[in-house]
């Protein structure tokens, strides 16, 4: 789960929690819109940390090799 799907279900989540007041039969909508608040912080968590492991955008063109010497 990246970034956007995160944000998307924090975005879901709190309409469903705070926004929406209407009653379904065997199911709670503002609990269902805390679930989906709670994966979705969880989720951006998780990608933070994933991010920062293998180095972010940019990584592999920052690492380059420098060679002494004339080209062969």
């Amino acid at each position: 789960m990246g970034i956007g799907v995160s944000i998307f279900l924090i975005a879901v989540g709190a309409i469903l929690a705070f926004a929406v007041n209407t009653e379904v039969a065997g199911l709670d909508i503002q609990t269902v819109g805390w679930i989906l608040l709670v994966v979705g912080i969880i989720g951006i968590v998780v990608s933070m940390i994933f991010w920062s492991s293998w180095g972010g955008p940019g990584y592999r063109t920052r690492r380059r090799t420098y060679v002494d010497g004339p080209p062969v």
